[in-house]
């Protein structure tokens, strides 16, 4: 938070009394599509996913949730936050890949903090607008190019993923089977 706007003591320890230390074993749903979103995470250490699932029962991953120096995606929640704002039923389910420590805020805490501290209200709308932005990024990046420029892309923006997260998953990011990624890095590497 201090990142991106300026603190003071009291604004602080309302964040401190706001929010929880959580921590979850790998293998963890942290959210279940169909389930109204009660959590915001805040990842601390360790990987999450969230995904859709298709009418086919095709999973489809829409973020990696991590925090690492080498991310050019900060800071990113692991959280469905249509459901959290909506208090409709989510769409996405959130898993953890491994031991996760994270920060956690309830959709209560959360009105708590933006009541009471501008600096966090302010601090939640840059956090919003960065969201806006990405996820506007992805849906184009997935509607409007085909196979092999999204795997270009994704080797231009986030090539450090290849090294966190398996073959499958990095398919699924893309939108394609792992047998078509496979076909596509063949096929760049004879280019």
């Amino acid at each position: 938070m201090s990142q991106d706007v300026v603190l003071n003591d009291a604004t602080k320890k309302l964040v401190e009394e706001n929010c929880r230390l959580v921590n979850f074993a790998e293998g963890k749903r942290l959210l279940e599509a169909g389930n109204v979103c009660q959590y915001i995470y805040f990842i601390i250490e360790g990987k999450c996913i969230s995904y859709f699932t298709d009418f086919k029962g095709k999973t489809i991953t829409w973020f990696f949730h991590f925090n690492s120096p080498a991310s050019t995606t900060k800071n990113i929640f692991a959280v469905d936050y249509r459901s959290f704002l909506s208090r409709q039923p989510a769409t996405l389910t959130i898993d953890t890949l491994l031991p996760v420590t994270a920060i956690r805020f309830s959709a209560d805490e959360l009105k708590k903090l933006v009541g009471e501290s501008p600096a966090v209200e302010h601090w939640l709308r840059l956090l919003t607008e960065k969201a806006f932005i990405q996820v506007y990024d992805r849906i184009n990046t997935l509607l409007t190019l085909p196979a092999p420029d999204r795997y270009k892309r994704f080797l231009e923006e986030e090539p450090y993923l290849l090294n966190m997260f398996s073959n499958y998953l990095i398919a699924t990011y893309l939108n394609v089977t792992p047998q078509s990624l496979s076909r596509i890095r063949k096929q760049l590497r004879h280019d």
